[in-house]
Formats: structure tokens, sequence, C-alpha cells
């Protein structure tokens, strides 16, 4: 019996990865083709688009205080939600040892998961475990 269970949960998960529902494609539709929420939907995005933008400017700032160099000021004129740093795993590795900061281990960071009111206790991190 459970031979025969684990045959009908492949097929039905089967079916639900091949055809996956379109619940997502209609609701997309529904908020572009009604003017009021497509206008709504645009100021929301526009909304986030100058924050990733004010959080870019106010990392790469934090950064040249705590650091008195322009050595990151490439972030502010990167465009996106992610970043990389240029730091090397052992310096990723120390962040998260040392300060509980968490990125991949490629120096990417998450621009819109920066803390505004922490910008620079992060900085001063980031700069404590440069070479």
């Amino acid at each position: 019996q459970a031979d025969m269970a684990m045959g009908q949960m492949l097929s039905a998960a089967r079916a639900m990865y091949s055809m996956p529902p379109d619940h997502g494609a209609a609701a997309v539709r529904i908020v572009l083709e009604d003017p009021a929420l497509r206008s709504d939907w645009e100021a929301e995005l526009e909304e986030m688009r100058l924050r990733m933008l004010r959080l870019r400017v106010q990392f790469a700032e934090a950064l040249r205080r705590q650091s008195n160099s322009d050595r990151f000021d490439f972030v502010a004129s990167h465009r996106g939600m992610f970043s990389r740093l240029g730091l090397s795993e052992a310096q990723v590795e120390r962040l998260r040892a040392e300060h509980a900061i968490y990125m991949v281990g490629d120096s990417r960071v998450n621009v819109a998961g920066l803390p505004e009111d922490g910008m620079d206790a992060l900085a001063k991190a980031i700069v404590s475990v440069l070479d």
C-alpha cells in the first residue's frame, strides 16, 4: 500500500511541476489591466526603487566615513538588489564569527536588507575585518 500511495503522490507532483497553476499570472493580469491597480503598483515599485537607491548611497557614505577611503564608493552607483563588496572568504567568515553579520561567501550583500538605522555599525564591522 505504501508503494501505491507513493506512486500516487509522485504522479500528482509530476502534474504540478509540469503544469504549474497560473494563479500568479492571473493576479498580474488583473493588476496590469486595471488602471487604478496598475497605478498603485507603479507607485509602490517607484517607492522601492528610490529606497534601494537611498540605501546604496547611505551604505557607501557609512563605509566612506568608517574607512576614511573611497574604496566602497562603487556601491552607490551599482543597481539592483545585490552588491559584491570585494571581501575575501576569510573576511566574510570573520564578519560572521565576530559580528554576527551574514553574507554569501563572495561578499554579496542584499541591499534591500540593509539596516537604515544601523548603517554605521555595519560599516564599522566591515572595516574592522579589512586587511
